[in-house]
């Protein structure tokens, strides 16, 4: 186990140290057994998580062990929400769990069972201490001794499957599915796997070339890469395999001759360059097309591949297929998801007097595509509309709910000539008569300027977290005056206005809640975060002011969408 003082040589930092006692617990348990501080992250790790997890204590220490580990079944990064180790080692409790998941270094999932507890060790305080161990004899592909030398039983061949059926099916994420994928074949069936995978515009790429070395895996990455396309009638293995007519043993006498292709070429230089005396090419199926093809070589072990071992290579493909065909599926509607909320979301206006910027973040997971907006634009009055909100929801009805509410705000705000709150008044009793919208929250001000050149705002806030007003100088203050409730919560009073002054020099920002909200902290320490990190930033170009602090305040780990709008006030004369 990593002792004190230790220092990570490839990233030169020094990682966390451990107390004797804190060392000598750890190596004095039986399972794989880590311990975190008050936030989360790892102290100590035993040899016996490291073997588990496939990861050196160097890849450990020093981490946060939920944004490290802790995965869905489907191998997406875990909501902080669902977590359940985290409130507890918060709270300083003792707590269990069946059914978890954890992400191995090599990509592969394994199902774990783990019990968190306070741990008191001298020189250490507001620590935990987490046990975990794989339920049953759940199968680790992890160190040499694991390699099979002869062909497999029935029941390995079986237990294989499931395997790769369990490992590639709990993943939505195409390049997770492929390291997976390699693991499971690398070294149980061969010494190498390669990965040709076809793109949705038809062109062949070799995405992974993959071998065991000193019980890692590690890729060449220099003959990854593009390859020519694939040749209608060419009887060569691979570009059969591609094109889907059938899997095929090869060698390295295979490509002496003249090549037919340029997969031809690439296949006798992998041939070269791998040592691969013996391989074997089966195609990867989707339901409707070829997506590529997996390709075994061996170089350790004497004894070639056979004919024998195709139709397990053609079962593992099959397998394979699925699990790209869905996590294509999956990744091409959260593109379609985000371009959508992406292009609902307005052009800024070019005020020449008045910088404004914005930023749009959208939630890690694909299922959580939400409602966060802002918008600005041009009054006929002159002034300038600025408006921020956030639909309650985090799906696609979210998404609509809030284009929804965006387009009839700009209509009641142009038409109506009235103050915020008389607009948002209106913008409320619509929400509940002609739309689906459950709720929301939302910011709309009013930006004007003086004959003399003092910029003011007016505003109503409709249960939203309020704007920060930064000086120049660095003094920030929340302007939370007076608070209306939600929009669509059947309220029928009036909407306070409020008004202030804003200073030359100064920066107003407008944010949704995923800019301060954290399961692992309260509203008021965001907010303080928030207010401080903007402070120092204050002397700031307003595009790198923007990005900086959504860098900096954004909570780590936050599995919620965030949008951002800010503006600058002329220095003045």
């Amino acid at each position: 186990m990593t002792g004190p003082d230790t220092v990570d040589g490839t990233e030169g930092r020094r990682l966390p140290t451990a107390s004797p006692s804190l060392s000598a617990l750890l190596d004095s348990i039986g399972t794989g057994a880590y311990v975190v501080d008050d936030r989360g992250c790892i102290l100590a790790v035993n040899e016996h998580a490291e073997r588990l997890l496939a990861r050196p204590a160097g890849e450990l220490l020093g981490h946060d062990a939920h944004d490290l580990l802790h995965r869905s079944r489907h191998g997406a990064a875990l909501p902080r929400t669902q977590c359940g180790m985290r409130p507890a080692y918060m709270a300083r409790r003792t707590q269990q769990s069946d059914n978890e998941w954890f992400e191995r270094g090599d990509g592969s999932l394994i199902p774990v069972s783990w019990l968190i507890t306070p741990c008191h060790t001298e020189g250490e305080s507001e620590t935990t201490l987490v046990l975990f161990h794989l339920p049953g004899d759940h199968y680790v592909a992890d160190s040499e001794s694991n390699r099979l030398h002869g062909p497999l039983s029935e029941l390995e061949r079986l237990a294989l499957l499931a395997e790769t059926t369990t490992q590639l099916t709990s993943t939505l994420d195409v390049e997770q599915a492929l390291r997976r994928l390699v693991s499971l074949v690398v070294p149980q069936l061969a010494d190498w796997a390669i990965v040709d995978l076809i793109t949705e515009h038809d062109e062949v790429r070799r995405s992974a070339v993959v071998h065991a070395e000193n019980g890692r895996l590690v890729h060449r990455e220099d003959l990854q890469g593009p390859m020519p396309p694939v040749p209608e009638e060419s009887p060569m293995p691979l570009s059969r395999a591609l094109r889907g007519v059938s899997s095929a043993l090869a060698g390295p006498e295979t490509y002496q001759g003249t090549p037919d292709s340029g997969i031809a070429v690439e296949q006798r230089r992998l041939f070269e360059e791998t040592g691969i005396h013996s391989a074997a090419i089966a195609p990867i199926r989707g339901v409707r097309e070829v997506l590529g093809a997996l390709t075994l070589g061996r170089t350790r072990r004497s004894e070639p591949l056979t004919a024998a071992d195709l139709p397990l290579l053609e079962d593992i493909t099959r397998r394979a297929g699925l699990a790209l065909d869905n996590a294509r599926l999956y990744q091409r509607q959260r593109k379609v998801a985000e371009t959508m909320q992406r292009h609902l979301l307005p052009q800024l206006p070019r005020i020449p007097s008045l910088p404004i910027t914005a930023r749009y973040l959208a939630a890690p997971d694909a299922s959580q595509v939400g409602g966060d907006w802002y918008d600005a634009f041009t009054l006929p009055n002159g002034a300038t509309a600025l408006a921020i909100g956030d639909v309650v929801g985090h799906d696609l009805d979210a998404a609509a709910g809030m284009a929804q509410i965006r387009n009839m705000l700009r209509a009641y705000a142009w038409a109506q000539q009235e103050p915020p709150s008389r607009v948002v008044e209106r913008l409320d009793q619509a929400i509940l008569h002609i739309t689906e919208v459950p709720m929301a929250t939302l910011l709309f001000a009013h930006m004007t300027v003086d004959d003399d050149g003092r910029w003011r705002l007016l505003w109503t806030n409709a249960g939203h977290p309020p704007p920060l007003l930064v000086a120049h100088d660095g003094r920030a203050r929340y302007l939370a005056e007076e608070h209306g409730v939600l929009l669509g919560a059947g309220s029928h009073g009036p909407r306070p206005d409020s008004v202030a002054e804003l200073p030359p020099g100064s920066t107003l920002v407008m944010y949704t809640d995923g800019l301060i909200e954290s399961p692992g902290r309260s509203l008021d320490e965001g907010l303080h975060l928030l207010r401080r990190h903007a402070a120092s930033l204050a002397h700031r170009p307003l595009e790198a002011f923007t990005d900086l602090l959504l860098e900096r305040a954004r909570p780590s780990g936050n599995d919620d969408d965030v949008a951002l709008l800010a503006l600058r006030i002329p220095s003045g004369a």
